[in-house]
């Protein structure tokens, strides 16, 4: 099991029948494999489609059915498509219950980071701002480190997504839970150790109680 593996089955498991939650571009858009069976949940693509799902056979990848980032994706039974402007007015009138983004940085203030500086590298701003501003619940699954270096720092070095502080973050190596005292170590990850977490941890980690394992079962 790789990392986005990991980290797609693990932001799955946080998502509730009867909620409409919002899946960014890359990682994130692996969540839609790994939901539990039973349960009923809608995922909006902020390129204008709600009932998004994961291809259903390999070979079905049309160019008239993308997520956000230009994947192919499939639709369920009752899906609807709109155009851009009802897909942010959903965004942005606080209609998602969720939101799944990538992200770059995050800080012990719960900052998050997700875009950088135009002309510098790929990602960019997106509808990310609307979304972190506009979701009920935001959730960042980001790998714990790039290239050696935290990512989890104790102040954000690249341009803040939102000034909001997100609910979640979920890495290959644990689940940190930001609240107003700091960041809490709520799980690690099998085989990986609290210090092993602390030791690729720029930021502070608080922990009131034993992290428990995260739950990554195939």
């Amino acid at each position: 099991m790789n990392e986005k593996e990991i980290i797609a089955r693990r932001v799955a498991q946080e998502l509730k029948s009867g909620t409409l939650v919002n899946l960014g571009i890359g990682l994130p858009t692996m969540v839609a494999s790994y939901l539990p069976a039973g349960l009923d949940v809608s995922f909006q693509s902020e390129n204008g489609i709600i009932g998004m799902s994961a291809l259903p056979d390999p070979g079905l990848a049309g160019s008239n059915l993308t997520d956000a980032g230009g994947t192919p994706a499939g639709a369920l039974p009752g899906a609807c498509a709109f155009d851009s402007a009802m897909s942010f007015a959903l965004v942005r009138g606080g209609h998602l219950d969720v939101t799944v983004l990538g992200g770059l940085q995050v800080d012990e203030e719960g900052h998050l980071a997700n875009w950088m500086v135009p002309g510098k590298i790929v990602p960019g701003m997106g509808g990310a701002m609307d979304l972190v501003s506009g979701a009920k619940r935001v959730i960042v699954a980001m790998t714990h480190t790039a290239k050696g270096e935290p990512k989890i720092l104790k102040k954000c070095t690249l341009p803040l997504t939102s000034v909001r502080r997100v609910d979640l973050v979920v890495t290959e190596m644990a689940v940190i839970q930001p609240t107003e005292e700091g960041l809490v170590l709520l799980e690690t990850a099998p085989g990986v150790t609290v210090d092993q977490v602390v030791a690729a941890s720029e930021a502070k980690l608080l922990m009131p109680k034993v992290p428990g394992v995260m739950g990554i079962a195939a």
